[in-house]
C-alpha cells in the first residue's frame, strides 16, 4: 500500500492506530540495532499483514527509541570517553585514545549529515522510490554478502582503543549507505569496522558509539519535520506508543547482539539477511 501524506510527508503510521504501531514499534526496535535492516522489516511485515505502510517518517522518528537504548547500554563508555576527552584537552594530551575516539566520532558523523541533508527531500517523499521492495531486497542481499566477505577475509584482532581517524572516516562513509533502505546503519558500519580488522565486539561497540550523533540528528530532524507538517495530536500519541515499545525492544536486541558477538560471529545475521533479501525479491518479482 502507498503511504499516507501530511503536507508531503509520509505519515502512514497515523492510520494504523496505537495497537498496530506498538507491534511495529517492537519490530522496528528489534531490527533497528541488529544488522538486518529495520526498513526492510517495516516494509515487509505490514505488507504481509495487509497493513498500511507506516512510512519513512515513522522509521526515522523511531531512531530516537534506538538512541535511548544505545545511550543506556553504553552509558559507561559514553561517560568515560567524554570525561577522558575533556581531561585530555585540559592537560594537552593530544594522543589520548579517548580524545581520538571523540574526534573520530565527530569526523565519522560528517559524511552522513551532508548526505542526509542532500537526500532529505527524496527520503521523506511520499511513495519514495527508495522504499520500493526491489531496492530493499537487493540492498539486503548485497550487504549480507559483504558481511560474509568480512567474516572470511578479516582477522578481527584490533581493539577500539586502537582506532585511528582514518578508521573513523571509513566507517563514517560506510554509514552513509544506511540512507538506502535495506542497507542497515548498524550493518554497514559493523561491516566496515570488521573490514578494518576490529574484533567483532569492538566493531559493534564503535559502530554504535559512532552512530549516536547520526541517530540523534536523524530522529530530532524528523520530529521537526512532523511539527512543520502539522501532525495531529492523535498522530503524536500514536508515535509515542511506538517509541516506548521500540525503546524497550531496542535495548533487548542490543543486549542480545553483544552477547552473540562475544561468543559467536555475525553468521546468523548474514544467513538471515541473504534469506530476507531473497524473500523480498521473490515477493517483488514473483
Amino acid at each position: 500500500m502507498s503511504g499516507a501524506c501530511t503536507q508531503g510527508v509520509d505519515t502512514g503510521f497515523v492510520v494504523l492506530g496505537a495497537t498496530k504501531v506498538a507491534i511495529l514499534g517492537v519490530v522496528q526496535g528489534i531490527t533497528e540495532l541488529l544488522p538486518v535492516s529495520s526498513t526492510a522489516h517495516m516494509r515487509l511485515v505490514p505488507a504481509l499483514l495487509g497493513w498500511q505502510d507506516p512510512g519513512s517518517a515513522f522509521s526515522a522518528a523511531m531512531q530516537l527509541a534506538a538512541l535511548t537504548a544505545v545511550i543506556c547500554y553504553f552509558w559507561k563508555d559514553i561517560y568515560s570517553i567524554t570525561a577522558g576527552s575533556i581531561g585530555a584537552v585540559r592537560t594537552g594530551d593530544w594522543m589520548s585514545p579517548k580524545l581520538r575516539m571523540s574526534v573520530g566520532i565527530v569526523l565519522g558523523t560528517i559524511p552522513i549529515v551532508v548526505a542526509g541533508l542532500l537526500l532529505a527531500p527524496l527520503l521523506n517523499a511520499c511513495d519514495s522510490p527508495l522504499r520500493a521492495l526491489p531496492v530493499i531486497g537487493f540492498s539486503c542481499l548485497i550487504m549480507g554478502i559483504l558481511l560474509a566477505v568480512a567474516e572470511f577475509v578479516c582477522r578481527h584482532k584490533r581493539q577500539a582503543d586502537d582506532m585511528r581517524l582514518r578508521d573513523a572516516l571509513i566507517v563514517g562513509i560506510a554509514q552513509v549507505g544506511a540512507l538506502i533502505p535495506g542497507v542497515s546503519r548498524s550493518g554497514s558500519t559493523l561491516t566496515a569496522a570488521l573490514f578494518r580488522d576490529f574484533t567483532r565486539q569492538d566493531a559493534a561497540r564503535f559502530s554504535f558509539l559512532l552512530g549516536i550523533p547520526a541517530i540523534a540528528l536523524a530522529g530530532l530532524h524528523e520530529l521537526v519535520v512532523l511539527v512543520h507538517a502539522h501532525l495531529p495530536v492523535q498522530g503524536w500519541a500514536i508515535l509515542l506508543v511506538g517509541l516506548v515499545a521500540g525503546s524497550i525492544s531496542s535495548f533487548a536486541a542490543l543486549w542480545g547482539l553483544m552477547r552473540i558477538l562475544e561468543r559467536f560471529s555475525t553468521w546468523p545475521f548474514i544467513i538471515y539477511r541473504i534469506a530476507l533479501g531473497i524473500v523480498i525479491l521473490w515477493i517483488s518479482f514473483g
